[in-house]
């Protein structure tokens, strides 16, 4: 979204609110902050003085938090508008024609992706639980489920809140990360901080006597959380993480970090509006048996075990690839894929891409010649094994019920 398209889009709500127009100093903020400027940056470029750019600043959010009805910042701000002009789009070009363009199955799903299925009402309790002070959320699920696209959502809900938000993934330490809890804290620190735009202090926190998770706690409280703004709290996305379950030592020390972290916002002492600033979303896959004992000492926050998709779900992504099927269709591609997301929109970009009818499709399917030959092949057993840990689990664990 370009700035000119801002300001016209921020004119008119303006102006059908409040009868009035953004004038030019205020409109010389929102420029200077579209371009990552600071406030004496603005004045200086704009020749006003630095008091008087605050102000106006100030001024400007609490204006456009009324007349938008949420939350607005310097540091959210382009993220509030680009969501209000994407939704002000009609229905008809937001979601996928008949003619759609093909997003290839597996990874996470953009954003902005028509091909995201909502799994009521997991988001919306999502975005509202990653609001509260101190917030846990867990994600977990097998291989391929949504976890990260689920994640990235959550997130942006927050940057949308005005928050300011970091994702690490685990898969990008290196091996020697994993050798020792020391390493593995310290690479986690010093990443969080470098994502934050803030230089390496680990010399000036790391006590060899106090241990390597009492240096992690005062790095985060006296340092990443202290340099944080008070109204903007930090929402850090943990993806991955069952990288750790290879080092059972190591997982369980990390797990107990995040969980009294998790407990101090929660304790009301002077020191808990720190902690209650920062909030977490850790997701893991559960193909490795590791991932039950996990829960034994990390069973806080909202757990959310993803489902598999229904059959309305199904329904609705196939209408993504311009497929007006029936309750039958569905049923039919289902009784082969079951609900398992990555499969069924696998199915569907085949079906769709090679111009295929479901009754073309359904005979080829059950081949390990097909593109399922890696899901029907050596790693069947081992996810069917787990899957069924994990549905199990997930029975007596999930919050809330599939639609």
């Amino acid at each position: 979204m370009h700035i000119d398209e801002a300001i016209e889009l921020l004119q008119s709500l303006v102006f059908a609110k409040t009868d009035q127009h953004l004038d030019k100093v205020q409109i010389d903020v929102l420029q200077g902050v579209w371009e990552n400027y600071t406030y004496d940056q603005i004045a200086e470029t704009y020749c006003f003085s630095s008091a008087h750019v605050k102000t106006v600043g100030a001024k400007l959010w609490h204006l456009l938090s009324k007349v938008l009805g949420t939350k607005v910042n310097k540091k959210n701000v382009q993220v509030v508008l680009k969501r209000i002009a994407k939704d002000s789009q009609p229905e008809s070009n937001r979601r996928i024609s008949s003619s759609p363009i093909l997003e290839l199955p597996g990874g996470q799903v953009p954003l902005d992706s028509p091909f995201y299925v909502e799994r009521a009402p997991i988001e919306a309790c999502s975005y509202d639980a990653i609001l509260q002070p101190g917030a846990l959320i867990r994600i977990y699920a097998p291989r391929q489920m949504g976890k990260t696209s689920l994640m990235a959502r959550i997130l942006d809900q927050a940057r949308w809140q005005g928050n300011t938000t970091v994702t690490l993934n685990f898969k990008l330490a290196n091996r020697e990360v994993f050798t020792s809890l020391d390493k593995l804290l310290q690479w986690f620190c010093a990443s969080v901080g470098k994502s934050l735009g803030l230089s390496n202090q680990l010399a000036d926190y790391w006590d060899e006597v106090l241990g390597s998770k009492s240096n992690t706690t005062d790095y985060f409280e006296n340092y990443l959380l202290a340099e944080a703004e008070v109204d903007s709290p930090l929402v850090l996305g943990l993806d991955e993480v069952d990288m750790l379950f290879q080092y059972p030592e190591i997982a369980s020390e990390f797990f107990s970090l995040l969980r009294t972290w998790y407990e101090k916002a929660k304790y009301g002492d002077s020191r808990s509006y720190i902690w209650q600033n920062l909030r977490l979303v850790v997701v893991y896959a559960t193909e490795d048996d590791a991932w039950l004992n996990l829960h034994e000492s990390f069973n806080v926050g909202l757990p959310i075990a993803l489902p598999e998709f229904n059959q309305e779900q199904v329904q609705d992504l196939a209408r993504c690839y311009g497929l007006n099927w029936d309750a039958d269709q569905v049923a039919q591609l289902m009784s082969v894929v079951g609900g398992y997301p990555y499969l069924v929109r696998t199915a569907l970009h085949q079906i769709y891409s090679q111009d295929l009818t479901l009754e073309q499709f359904l005979p080829k399917s059950a081949t390990q010649e097909t593109v399922y030959g890696e899901h029907m092949g050596g790693q069947f057993l081992n996810r069917q094994e787990n899957r069924q840990l994990y549905t199990v689990f997930a029975q007596q664990t999930r919050y809330i019920k599939s639609a």
